[in-house]
């Protein structure tokens, strides 16, 4: 892995005009992550969503979560997904991508404007939904990226463009790939209600 470098704020905030150049309708799925364990990465070419597990072999079910009211796991948190160019200008080395703990890195435009809760995107077969639930960076992003790179998430343009990622569902299952085409489509009756 390469060495970690911080980059500092003022270089992080030089590079918020190549985020914003993300595409807005279709982009690419640049990265797969499954999470066999915690602090353990396997990066896939290929992976099945399912509507049940998610990212199939990774470890959202048995983590839990803070944000339900029995710790279970949370339904709108099945998927985190990171933009691609903001954790490239974070990482600054592809092999230090996976350290952000998100399942997929899209080259696509997350920001809240773009991508709104209720918002459907096609990966292949699998369709997945944009969630409410926020998605922010932690103690363990600040190690990994560096404070700078923690308030840089965290400000108020971070947030807007959800520079930290955002939380999706299955909403469709099927075989997902590194490379293939992310969209925007227009929900159906059979994906189930937008939340």
């Amino acid at each position: 892995m390469t060495e970690a470098r911080h980059v500092p704020l003022s270089e992080l905030e030089a590079g918020l005009e190549a985020i914003r150049r993300s595409p807005k309708d279709a982009g690419a799925l640049r990265l797969i992550v499954r999470r066999p364990e915690v602090d353990r990465r396997e990066v896939l070419a290929e992976g099945y969503l399912d509507l049940a597990e998610g990212l199939l072999g990774d470890t959202w079910r048995k983590r839990g979560s803070p944000r339900t009211a029995d710790g279970s796991a949370h339904p709108d948190m099945q998927l985190n997904i990171m933009n691609a160019r903001a954790i490239a200008l974070l990482a600054q080395a592809e092999d230090r991508w996976p350290l952000a703990g998100d399942q997929l890195y899209f080259d696509l435009d997350l920001s809240t404007e773009n991508l709104p809760p209720g918002t459907h995107l096609a990966l292949g077969a699998a369709v997945i939904a944009v969630t409410d639930q926020p998605h922010t960076g932690c103690k363990k992003f600040a190690a990994r990226f560096g404070l700078d790179a923690l308030q840089f998430v965290n400000s108020p343009v971070g947030r807007a463009l959800n520079l930290r990622g955002i939380n999706a569902r299955v909403v469709q299952p099927g075989v997902i790939r590194v490379g293939a085409v992310v969209r925007k489509v227009t929900p159906t009756a059979a994906w189930g209600p937008r939340r």
